[in-house]
């Protein structure tokens, strides 16, 4: 039996941008990566593209703020590998050595001259708009707008993958989280404002990024649902196919002459695919019968985690 495969990011509409001609020499920095940055490099840049699209923002500022999104790891080229892929939790002084990615980037950016203009990218893309983030502990009107969606991104995708999903099923649970991120917290933040001081309170990430990102997840999962949906018209041709051998069988079984049975298993042989049989059809018409129902279910599933994503608040 064939097994569908869903890729999280098919849906993309990065190619439109035809950023592959533009980034060759950007793109050929992320071959010096290990395997799992540069699937995470990918992924973040695509998740990039597609929530600058739904902020309606410029061309030229998709293609700057994507590739911003293709290096914001590149600095974890300079990080030992034995601290990088550590398995277990990282001490405090690994993470502290983890969390220089951000400025190493940017100083691999600044001697590049290819790279300079998306410096701000590695720089940025952990600093939080109510201060607590690195390597500057800037604020909202501090850290470059780009920078703010790719933390989106970024974060998003790390979830997902430590999680190692594989359907969008439960992915509302994931969103939670970042929305208890983007909602302020009791962070205090004084500023100067015409000589008076001014609090307020902000969440760490960019809300109207994430609102973004929550459109993008809807387009994955409806994405993914016509996946199902193809793969379920695929196990329901196999089904009326075996359902004729059935018959045929049937047929033969109930034939007097042996040449009318000879007829009818002769009917069944040519309808039977690889690693089918007259001991064993049954069986993989039972197993496709029982796929059919599991994937409805989770097309029900995916359609109900629709519904929940576009119930959240942030």
């Amino acid at each position: 039996m064939n097994n569908e495969k869903i890729d999280f990011y098919s849906s993309t509409n990065l190619k439109s941008y035809n950023l592959d001609d533009i980034m060759k020499y950007q793109l050929s920095m992320l071959d010096r990566l290990d395997v799992f940055t540069r699937r995470h490099s990918e992924n973040v840049a695509n998740l990039v593209c597609r929530i600058c699209e739904y902020l309606h923002c410029k061309k030229y500022f998709t293609i700057h703020a994507t590739i911003c999104g293709y290096l914001h790891d590149i600095g974890k080229l300079f990080i030992p590998p034995e601290i990088l892929n550590k398995p277990g939790s990282l001490t405090d002084e690994e993470y502290e050595v983890i969390k220089t990615h951000t400025t190493l980037g940017y100083e691999m950016c600044m001697k590049d001259l290819k790279l300079r203009p998306y410096a701000e990218g590695p720089l940025y893309h952990h600093e939080a708009l109510n201060g607590t983030g690195y390597p500057q502990g800037l604020t909202k009107d501090d850290i470059p707008y780009v920078a703010q969606i790719i933390r989106v991104a970024d974060e998003y995708d790390a979830i997902v993958t430590k999680r190692q999903y594989t359907t969008h099923i439960n992915i509302s649970e994931t969103l939670r989280e970042l929305i208890h991120d983007a909602r302020p917290t009791d962070y205090m933040k004084t500023v100067a404002l015409d000589s008076l001081k001014q609090n307020y309170k902000v969440g760490k990430i960019n809300s109207k990024a994430l609102k973004a990102l929550f459109k993008v997840v809807i387009d994955d999962t409806l994405y993914e649902i016509s996946c199902v949906m193809d793969y379920i018209k695929y196990l329901k041709e196999q089904v009326k196919r075996l359902e004729e051998i059935q018959k045929y069988d049937i047929k033969s079984q109930k034939a007097k002459k042996d040449k009318e049975k000879e007829y009818y298993r002769e009917g069944m042989q040519m309808l039977f695919q690889s690693g089918e049989d007259f001991d064993n059809y049954e069986q993989v018409l039972s197993e496709y019968r029982q796929a059919i129902i599991t994937r409805e279910d989770i097309k029900t599933k995916l359609y109900n985690e629709i519904d929940i994503i576009k119930k959240l608040k942030i």
